[in-house]
């Protein structure tokens, strides 16, 4: 240690011999500390003043695009200072919520998706010029992929284009439920910017329909007609939360066969029991590419919540979603009090060491954490 210290205080008196006399020839200037940052080909970005609550509120209130996707950027920012704001922005912005229709969208992939949710929303925002769009995700692989394939813009080409409607990716958040809890509170962001319409999108894999089916009224699924077991391929939970099937490339010499597919899934639907809606989910065929039958999906979802409105299960089912929601959150932020708590970490490490290694059971080294945990909370007063 101290050797280097030695030889760096050598580096600052550094003679430089070649300015000697007996080298006159040769010239060395000092060296300059630092270069001037003055590149001419480098524009410099100018940097956002950080907005204040009320300045993102006001901004989000009068759909000002830029300022909600910065909301929305900090909603889904990790950073603890960023979710401060963003909480704050959400409290303020929740009185101005709940005008809306939102409609979670599932199905394989490869049953054309993108194409049908791009088809649905020009649907959507054509047959009412009050009407605003908004497509989120919820992507529980893009924390593994480090990508979220899920509300990108470039698969849905008609919409990311319109002036009406805000794409946004799925957040990444170490897990489905943190990124099903910003793509809530994105939701609460995106209705008080007035989109009166939130697609909800995800693919038809894990645990993410659950998620999905705990933040929007209607759950649609997207179905693919032409294996002839289509009903082997669906899980029977999935079945039980849509709230309306349809079945895509209905269109040339698929037509017949989308509507066996059709065929099955109502006789199927027969066998489960009414949901809590008090609607039995219909079956619809359409294309997505052709545009075919568009608005007859849209007949069945605003027939759909026509009577949910009518005999307040609409609402029932929304206060549901708020204790659910509640309880999610604090569950969310108890786990991460625990889990991002850096003796935790080290202790962690320790023990699974010991575990992996069969030096203690998995129950008495589990015991001994949370024992440590409990301890430092009551220590330091909280």
């Amino acid at each position: 240690m101290s050797n280097n210290q030695q030889n760096d205080g050598h580096h600052h008196h550094m003679e430089h011999p070649e300015n000697d006399a007996q080298y006159t020839g040769l010239q060395v200037n000092a060296g300059i500390e630092m270069p001037p940052m003055n590149n001419p080909y480098m524009k410099r970005r100018k940097k956002r003043p950080q907005l204040s609550v009320a300045d993102y509120v006001e901004g989000i209130r009068k759909g000002n695009l830029s300022v909600l996707g910065q909301a929305v950027t900090l909603v889904e920012s990790l950073v603890p200072e960023h979710q401060v704001i963003a909480q704050e922005v959400i409290e303020k912005c929740l009185p101005y919520t709940g005008n809306s229709k939102r409609i979670g969208i599932t199905g394989v992939p490869g049953a054309g998706k993108s194409t049908s949710i791009d088809v649905f929303g020009l649907h959507v925002l054509e047959k009412d010029p009050a009407n605003k769009l908004a497509v989120l995700a919820i992507d529980p692989s893009s924390e593994r992929s480090k990508g979220s394939i899920l509300g990108d813009k470039t698969r849905m080409e008609k919409l990311s284009v319109h002036p009406k409607a805000f794409i946004r990716p799925s957040p990444s958040a170490g897990s489905l439920g943190g990124v099903a809890r910003k793509t809530r509170e994105t939701i609460v962001l995106c209705e008080a910017a007035g989109y009166n319409n939130i697609f909800v999108e995800t693919v038809g894999v894990g645990q993410s329909e659950t998620a999905v089916h705990s933040m929007v009224d209607f759950f649609l699924l997207i179905q693919l007609a032409g294996t002839g077991d289509e009903l082997q391929g669906i899980k029977r939970g999935i079945m039980e939360m849509a709230d309306g099937i349809c079945i895509n490339k209905c269109d040339g010499d698929n037509v017949d066969r989308a509507n066996l597919a059709a065929n099955q899934f109502r006789n199927a639907l027969h066998l489960f029991p009414m949901p809590p809606s008090g609607v039995t989910p219909q079956v619809t065929t359409y294309s997505g590419y052709y545009g075919y039958n568009i608005d007859k999906v849209w007949e069945m979802i605003d027939a759909y919540f026509e009577t949910v409105r009518k005999s307040g299960y609409f609402e029932e089912k929304r206060r549901q979603q708020e204790k659910y929601w509640m309880y999610e959150t604090i569950n969310e932020h108890l786990k991460s009090h625990f889990y991002n708590n850096p003796e935790i970490e080290r202790l962690l490490k320790i023990k699974q060491e010991m575990v992996l290694g069969s030096k203690q059971s998995s129950f008495i080294a589990a015991s001994d954490v949370l024992k440590f945990y409990f301890d430092s909370l009551t220590q330091n007063g909280h």
